[in-house]
């Protein structure tokens, strides 16, 4: 006679071995998968939200893009490029109180640690790269264009009134110091950039530091879903200034 007993209790120890072993796997997947996430939106890429109409109507209200953070770190800008960049200092509000509940405040920060959520996104701004250090730029000429080292520049991403030609409402003539940027939204008449800030301690001007990357794709809503273009051929003939 065969002894049941002997036969089953390895079978049942095997089992019991294998839900471990199974469910270690799972936690050592997620948990490398975490630090992915973590990594990447860290070092290489992010998602940020558009919480005004200031680049319509390249970027809408509401969008979310993803950012190539690997520029400025390790690639430089180009002019064209659609930036965002933390606040220099005085262009945005005070954040609003966080009147979320304990429940929402984990799930959005777990989220935002791994690059999936953009709460922090209204302390950003987002806008296209106009100027280099070192280059001047004015606005504007007969035609109502801005010259960027005395290149008159044709922008067919600009959003401007209906007849309206001046693609600015304020004159302005700058040179972009060295480490800064001078930055532009393409709804010129409803964007309070560079231009608006003239005034303020840092002139307009962008520090490259606060430049967190260059937004490459509109990723949501899917109805909206298109690569950024930086425009090469409106800034094909501006030359390059000594920085």
């Amino acid at each position: 006679m065969t002894d049941s007993t002997a036969t089953t209790r390895p079978r049942r120890a095997t089992r019991k071995s294998g839900w471990k072993s199974l469910l270690r796997d799972v936690v050592v997947i997620f948990v490398v998968a975490v630090l992915v996430s973590f990594l990447i939106k860290t070092f290489v890429a992010r998602s940020f939200y558009i919480p005004s109409g200031s680049m319509e109507n390249t970027l809408q209200i509401n969008d979310r893009i993803i950012v190539n953070e690997l520029q400025p770190r390790v690639f430089p800008l180009q002019r064209g490029d659609v930036v965002v960049f933390k606040d220099p200092g005085g262009w945005l509000p005070a954040p609003a109180p966080d009147n979320s509940n304990a429940l929402q405040k984990g799930v959005g920060a777990v989220l935002d640690f791994v690059g999936l959520g953009a709460s922090d996104s209204d302390q950003h701004l987002v806008k296209r790269l106009i100027g280099l250090p070192g280059d001047k730029i004015s606005c504007c000429n007969a035609l109502g264009q801005m010259s960027v080292n005395g290149v008159p520049l044709k922008e067919p991403y600009v959003l401007l009134p209906a007849g309206v030609q001046q693609v600015s409402g304020k004159p302005f003539s700058v040179t972009v110091p060295a480490g800064k940027v001078w930055v532009m939204g393409d709804n010129r008449y409803n964007s309070a950039d560079s231009r608006y800030h003239m005034d303020d301690p840092g002139g307009g001007f962008v520090p490259l530091d606060d430049v967190v990357g260059k937004a490459f794709v509109v990723s949501w809503p899917l109805s909206h879903w298109s690569w950024l273009s930086d425009y090469p051929e409106t800034f094909a003939g501006v030359e390059d200034k000594k920085k």
